[in-house]
């Protein structure tokens, strides 16, 4: 009887986080819509105007002058990757990342979902040193619209085909941090990381001391992001560094970390990635031509995401089975495992985030091949996904059918 209600406890709580991103991801899928047409439409010149406004903030010698786009970028995306280092940090100590038996399928998974599509991008831009900085684009998953899609078909999807989505897009989101700290950290700034070390550390204090106050950690987040911002390293993994300081457990057992990550989805899911698709999604068709599409650039993203990425998972969870490593969940079949794998084909934020990263000192031209992409693979990924998983899940809910044989 308890393992049934944990089992509940669990269903439920996916169930409502499910619900949370289905909706953001359809406000996000409306906000990038929204973006395209306003790029394309008289008001296009606004749109690049505002984008481009300047936003200075001084404090005596320390000065961070940027324009709009960028405190998008560095600054409300850092409050996005703080609520993904939230839950990585939950998963690892409670959750699905803390059984090493859990996260065989989803980890394989996603370590060939990140090692193939990258290879396709790098073959087919190999002469292009430019080009190539975009290697990375097609590796991301955005866990909004790919639970948006599967909370399509609600009770049809199984527990495990959830928490198997839910893990294998975890792993992405920690690969795509760890591939922004290597490879798109610009030149370094001594004292600025020295600044920023201290900061961590005093984090890392705070919490061995038991301090629980979540203003405490705000602030020193804070400190710890224009640190980051000035060193050279991308400003966002800040969010991530003190988001790990954050505790798990108080006292009393109550969770300040699973508070905050509760109070902050809301706003995440329903402001701030909006916000950022339509500040990044504004991709204008102006000048464009049949011989876009077959640009290696945006083939490159295409196919990554479109093939590289389902293929990838397929083979590396269809190794792990084979060589009996693990094995796939009697409740699941390898046709929705598919179906999932097209899922984690739409890459659309995360994506376009790396995108951005990867070619804001570089052409313009290789960001809108590379926008085109991910618009493309996205779109083509998501098809294929929904007729898959419309193929392959049971026609009535499963808690409807196992409510009526119990009857």
């Amino acid at each position: 009887m308890a393992k049934q209600n944990q089992s509940w406890s669990i269903s439920d709580a996916i169930g409502d986080f499910m619900k949370l991103e289905s909706v953001g991801g359809i406000l996000l899928l409306a906000t990038a819509v929204l973006a395209m047409l306003v790029a394309n439409s008289p008001l296009a010149a606004f749109y690049e105007v505002l984008l481009n406004t300047t936003v200075a903030i001084q404090v005596g010698a320390l000065e961070i002058n940027k324009p709009l786009l960028l405190w998008v970028n560095d600054g409300l995306m850092a409050i996005f990757f703080f609520l993904i280092g939230l839950e990585i940090k939950r998963e690892i100590v409670e959750g699905e990342l803390s059984s090493f038996s859990q996260v065989i399928l989803p980890g394989m998974g996603a370590l060939g979902g990140m090692i193939v599509p990258a290879g396709i991008y790098a073959w087919m831009n190999w002469n292009d040193p430019i080009a190539l900085d975009g290697w990375a684009i097609p590796v991301a998953t955005d866990i909004a619209f790919a639970l948006a899609l599967l909370g399509v078909f609600g009770s049809r999807v199984p527990l495990t085909l959830k928490v198997f989505l839910l893990t294998l897009a975890i792993f992405d989101d920690l690969a795509a941090i760890v591939i922004i700290a290597l490879f798109y950290s610009g030149d370094l700034a001594l004292s600025s990381l020295v600044v920023a070390a201290v900061a961590l550390f005093f984090g890392v204090a705070m919490n061995r001391m038991g301090v629980t106050r979540v203003s405490a950690y705000v602030l020193l987040g804070i400190i710890l992001w224009v640190a980051v911002l000035k060193s050279g390293v991308h400003a966002t993994l800040a969010g991530v560094l003190i988001s790990f300081c954050v505790p798990m457990r108080d006292r009393q057992g109550q969770s300040p970390l699973r508070t905050l990550e509760h109070d902050l989805h809301g706003p995440v899911a329903f402001v701030i990635l909006p916000i950022f698709a339509f500040a990044n999604a504004g991709l204008s068709f102006a000048g464009m031509s049949p011989s876009d599409l077959t640009h290696p650039v945006t083939l490159g993203v295409t196919l990554g995401l479109l093939l590289g990425k389902p293929l990838g998972i397929m083979i590396f969870v269809g190794l792990a089975v084979a060589l009996r490593i693990v094995q796939l969940p009697g409740t699941i079949t390898w046709l929705q495992i598919l179906g999932v794998a097209f899922t984690c084909g739409i890459g659309f934020t995360m994506s376009l985030f790396i995108a951005g990263l990867a070619f804001e000192h570089g052409s313009g031209d290789y960001f809108a091949g590379d926008r085109l992409g991910i618009v493309l693979g996205s779109a083509l990924s998501a098809l294929i996904a929904y007729l898959l998983l419309h193929l392959s899940l049971p026609k009535c809910g499963l808690q409807s059918k196992s409510s009526s044989q119990s009857e």
